[in-house]
């Protein structure tokens, strides 16, 4: 393993003093691991795993608290984010998906892990989509993530299979949810599937308008807006789905940013409590 306190292509972040940053890297991995840390090494680890569109740094303000819990407490800009490099940064069409597979995930989590000496994990944190890498993470390795905590997304178990089919001889249809949404009264569609197009990649990569944007972003998600009144489901079908904030279940024909421009109010202005200009530049 070696370390750096600092990297060439980035200036130092702007973090609280009992917070600082380095890069990891291990012949186990192509990866540079860029990673926050707190608290005295040779505590028990808790590993804080960001979500989308975050990074390590959003973590900031959660660490100093853990530190003095008495945790070494590291947060690590995941695959694919932030200062973290090494992995696959070609076009849209010509990235290799496979090595974003949830394996490699856990993977780096499990390298990352013994690079700063550890062969154990006492509490893996994920939020939004790092509750993917954390749940899968404590599913694979129970041995080495001894416990698990998921903000903003559940848990649906591990993947299955077709179970007992092997008399059969024409398989029962699946619903197609997709087609459900595009054909409500108000055509829908899913963000997730949204975001893995390649309009969604050229509107998250364009920088023009991107502070406002996120801005907005982050605010409709937030508990200022009053447009948000989350609840359960009775099911997974479009009717029930299209309960949901349009930028969860997004109109048919717009992109995202269309429609965080159409949904703001002024209580954007709000979020300037929680997320500065400045924390937002980051």
């Amino acid at each position: 393993m070696s370390s750096t306190t600092a990297s060439s292509h980035f200036a130092p972040l702007p973090l609280p003093p009992s917070l600082s940053e380095r890069y990891i890297t291990s012949t186990a991995s192509d990866l540079s691991y860029h990673i926050l840390e707190a608290g005295a090494k040779g505590n028990p680890l808790i590993l804080l795993v960001h979500g989308f569109p975050e990074l390590a740094y959003s973590w900031r303000k959660c660490m100093p608290g853990l530190a003095e819990a008495g945790y070494y407490t590291v947060a690590v800009d995941q695959r694919g984010y932030g200062r973290t490099t090494g992995w696959d940064t070609s076009s849209f069409d010509d990235v290799d998906l496979g090595t974003f597979s949830v394996t490699n995930l856990v993977r780096d989590m499990v390298v990352l892990v013994n690079a700063l000496g550890y062969r154990q994990v006492d509490c893996i944190v994920g939020h939004d989509f790092g509750s993917v890498t954390a749940s899968l993470c404590a599913l694979t390795r129970p041995d080495f993530f001894h416990k698990v905590v998921l903000m903003s997304h559940p848990f649906k178990g591990s993947p299955t299979l077709p179970f007992n089919v092997s008399s059969q001889t024409e398989s029962p249809p699946e619903r197609d949810i997709r087609h459900d949404l595009a054909t409500l009264p108000s055509p829908r569609k899913h963000y997730k599937w949204y975001y893995s197009t390649r309009d969604a990649n050229s509107e998250m990569a364009a920088s023009d308008g991107l502070h406002e944007f996120l801005r907005g972003y982050f605010y409709l998600k937030s508990a200022d807006w009053t447009g948000n009144n989350p609840r359960p489901l009775k099911a997974w079908t479009a009717e029930d789905l299209a309960q949901m904030p349009l930028y969860y279940i997004m109109p048919l024909e717009s992109s995202m940013r269309e429609l965080v421009r159409k949904e703001l109010d002024s209580g954007v202005e709000q979020s300037q409590r929680w997320l500065s200009d400045a924390e937002l530049d980051i």
